[in-house]
């Protein structure tokens, strides 16, 4: 969002492109401008123009309107400049209108130019090539070829803007998906848009934070979960809120009052905010210890949850979850039921599983059914063991039940079309995390090449991993650990290094809407992900099946593919529909 009381203008600069990969795409740059009190030029007395007077006033902008007094001016213009906002100079458009019309602090020239008069008017082709070639922003109604900006379909509510365009391609079909796009959203995100940036902007003053790489930005960086160091400790809250922004389910965050503004303020005074219901005081029951499940919701998309870890869903009286569980699967959740989510991000890791647990175990002693549910599969990289370790110390072994869930460590993969076992290319499957307990790195696998490898926790040390994979490690790169032995120097001379050349692929959030897929080698994986910023969770695929069904294309570094494509529409509307009746009659 730019700075300033009025709602910055979103166009699209037509000489202006990027592109995930290195071919260039010819799409345009997607900005905002803030463009309280500039000089807009509007070119034409049409509903166009109207419109146009209509956007740059929303913009906090100062629309000049060029026409003759003779023109027939829409009715829309005639009570703007009853009212004084919009100017009306009754002339023709002149060439030196915009360098005298404009404000006084940029030499007079004006900062707009919008002509509504349409591609077959001779004078639209004289405007737009002067303002091209004295780099004045100029628009240009159905002349694509003669606009160095394009406007954008927007959907506003509060701060909140949503722009979309097809790059002159299609007006009509750009307001039909703003608009599809817009009634997906929930009621109340706009003013939750104000309420989060406040706490923003609290955390900023009462920390004394410089924001930079925190801040907001187009798409996460690579460094958004990297670990918070103990002596970082001052970052802690901000970083609370930029998970609380990216995990928590956009129809809760909708719902945040004055109440929780405050509650987020407060720096981890005990167990994480309740989402679903306020007033959630856990009373003490004289009835018989309850019980914990901990339950896997697999890798994001609800038709893949067991029907065991729904049934746990439906029957808890309150339930646990991890940051990383998907908003369809929370939404499975009665609305009765008390629902948290952790204050899990790199750093604070250790601080949140405690709370969790001593949640957890508050619910079982008042004999409640708590629900730990988690991502994936609660045993393989989901601390599962170690929380029934927990309660087996406590004496409670007994009261807990852990039920599987499918891990993306294997649906993943699956998802972006990469057989991790194929006859000829790969006979074995190994399963690694790329961060260790503390946020320490574990020792690397050697190169194996009928091995695939996948890593999960790894893309927020990247660059990292790969330099361990590829090079040997020396005794000093770890400071912190004890002196290796010469038996341990010995075995990483000895460990096979992964060439630069392998095949790999990153898959992020696998099964989910946004589901994107990068595939490259070693060799570029670090610049890809830099490249395109992060959208956790995700994991690494390295081995040579990551290309047996996309073979590497010649000339690109690495290419993304955007979006789920897994489950057949109709499949999973008729899934939805099946479990929403049978969910009302109880049967699950």
């Amino acid at each position: 969002m730019a700075a300033g009381t009025s709602e910055p203008a979103l166009l699209s600069s037509r000489n202006q492109s990027s592109s995930s990969t290195r071919s260039a795409s010819g799409n345009s740059m997607l900005v905002g401008l803030t463009c309280r009190n500039h000089v807009h030029v509007v070119v034409g007395t049409n509903p166009l123009a109207a419109a146009r007077c209509a956007q740059s006033l929303a913009a906090g902008a100062r629309p000049i309107l060029i026409a003759p007094d003779t023109a027939d001016l829409h009715y829309g213009l005639q009570s703007k400049i009853d009212d004084g906002s919009v100017k009306w100079m009754k002339k023709e458009f002149e060439d030196d209108d915009l360098f005298r019309l404009g404000r006084e602090d940029v030499g007079s020239v004006v900062d707009s130019v919008f002509v509504t008069s349409g591609p077959k008017e001779p004078r639209s082709a004289h405007i737009s090539q002067l303002c091209k070639r004295h780099r004045i922003p100029v628009n240009v109604v159905d002349a694509p070829h003669l606009c160095t900006f394009n406007l954008l379909s927007v959907h506003t509510d509060g701060p909140l803007q949503v722009g979309v365009t097809t790059n002159g391609r299609g007006c009509k079909l750009a307001s039909r998906i703003r608009r599809e796009i817009a009634s997906s959203l929930p009621r109340g995100l706009g003013p939750a848009c104000s309420r989060l940036g406040e706490v923003r902007r609290r955390i900023q003053e009462d920390d004394h934070l410089a924001l930079g790489a925190l801040d907001d930005s187009l798409d996460q960086s690579a460094q958004f979960n990297k670990l918070v160091a103990e002596e970082d400790a001052r970052n802690r809250r901000i970083r609370w809120l930029g998970q609380v922004c990216e995990y928590w389910p956009l129809k809760k965050l909708a719902t945040i009052g004055d109440d929780d503004v405050d509650r987020l303020l407060d720096t981890y005074p005990g167990l994480g905010a309740d989402i679903n219901d306020r007033n959630h005081n856990w009373e003490p029951s004289k009835s018989e210890l309850g019980k914990l499940v901990l339950a896997g919701s697999g890798p994001g998309h609800p038709s893949l949850l067991t029907r065991s870890t729904l049934h746990a869903i439906r029957r808890a009286d309150v339930i646990l979850a991890d940051k990383l569980v998907p908003a369809p699967v929370l939404d499975l959740i009665p609305r009765r039921t008390p629902v948290h989510i952790a204050r899990k991000f790199p750093g604070n890791a250790d601080r949140a599983q405690e709370e969790f647990l001593e949640a957890a175990l508050q619910g079982v002693r008042q004999g409640k059914t708590v629900l730990r549910l988690k991502q994936g599969d609660p045993f393989l990289y989901g601390r599962g063991g170690e929380e029934v370790s927990w309660f087996m110390r406590r004496g409670l072994g007994d009261r807990v039940q852990v039920l599987p869930g499918m891990t993306s460590a294997l649906s993943a993969p699956l998802f972006a079309g990469i057989p991790v076992t194929q006859r000829d290319v790969a006979d074995q499957v190994l399963i690694c995390t790329g961060t260790g307990k503390k946020g320490k790195a574990p020792l690397p696998p050697e190169y194996v090449s009928s091995r695939t490898v996948v890593f999960l926790m790894a893309l927020h040390r990247i660059a990292g991993l790969v330099a361990e994979l590829t090079t040997h490690l020396s005794p000093t790169d770890d400071a912190e650990s004890p002196p290796p032995t010469h038996e341990a120097i010995e075995m990483e001379e000895k460990r096979r290094l992964w060439p630069l050349a392998t095949p790999c692929a990153v898959v992020e959030r696998a099964s989910c809407p946004d589901q994107r897929i990068i595939r490259t080698t070693l060799a570029h994986v670090v610049e890809a992900i830099e490249s395109v910023g992060s959208r956790p969770p995700g994991l690494l695929v390295v081995g040579g099946s990551c290309e047996v069904l996309h073979p590497r294309q010649r000339g690109q570094a690495w290419i993304v593919e955007e979006g789920f494509r897994g489950l057949d529409d109709e499949e999973e509307q008729a899934w939805a529909a099946g479990l929403e009746g049978a969910l009302r009659a109880g049967e699950v």
